[in-house]
C-alpha cells in the first residue's frame, strides 16, 4: 500500500522493490472498506530476520493483535494500522498516483500504488506487498529475498 502516515505510526510490517505494472481492473465498489483484526501469519520469524529486525523486535512483535481499518472511497484509500499500547499508522493513497508513504518503522519513501487483478500492490523499500479482499478475509503477502509472509486478517466490521 503506498501510504502517507499520520504521526502515530501504523503500516503494515511488510517492504519491496521491484516495479509495479498498472492493471486495467479497477478496485471493486468499496470491497476494501471495512475493520480487520489479526487472525493468522505465516513465515513471520524469517521474513523479518531478512528485513534485518533484530530479534527482540521481531519477538515483541510475533503476537500483536493487530487492528487494520480500511476506508475506500473510489480509488482513494486510508489505511490505518492499529497496535497494541496506542501505536498507530494512517497511510492515505490514490491507486496509479504517487505519494508519500511511511513504514511501521518510520522510514518515509515515496510509491504508486497499483490494482492488479483486484490486489492492491506496492513496492516499499525492502519488500513487495500485496493486499486483497477473500471472503471476508484481508490477505497481506509481502516478499524479499525469496521469502514470502502472509498475514491473514477476519472482518470485524
Amino acid at each position: 500500500m503506498c501510504l502517507e502516515t499520520d504521526k502515530t505510526h501504523t503500516t503494515t510490517l511488510l517492504e519491496s522493490s521491484s516495479p509495479c505494472s498498472p492493471a486495467s481492473s479497477s478496485p471493486s465498489s468499496m470491497a476494501f472498506n471495512g475493520k480487520y483484526e489479526f487472525e493468522s501469519d505465516k513465515n513471520y520469524d524469517e521474513f523479518m530476520k531478512r528485513l534485518g529486525l533484530p530479534s527482540n523486535a521481531i519477538e515483541k512483535g510475533r503476537n500483536f493483535k493487530i487492528v487494520t481499518e480500511v476506508q475506500q472511497d473510489g480509488q482513494n484509500f486510508t489505511w490505518s494500522q492499529h497496535y497494541p499500547g496506542g501505536h498507530s499508522m494512517t497511510n492515505k493513497f490514490t491507486i496509479g498516483k504517487e505519494c508519500d508513504m511511511e513504514t511501521m518503522g518510520g522510514k518515509k519513501f515515496k510509491a504508486t500504488v497499483h490494482m492488479e487483478g483486484g490486489k492492491i500492490a506496492v513496492e516499499f523499500p525492502n519488500y513487495r506487498q500485496t493486499s486483497e479482499i477473500v471472503g471476508d478475509k484481508l490477505v497481506e503477502i509481502s516478499t524479499t529475498g525469496g521469502v514470502t509472509y502472509e498475514r491473514v486478517s477476519k472482518r470485524l466490521a
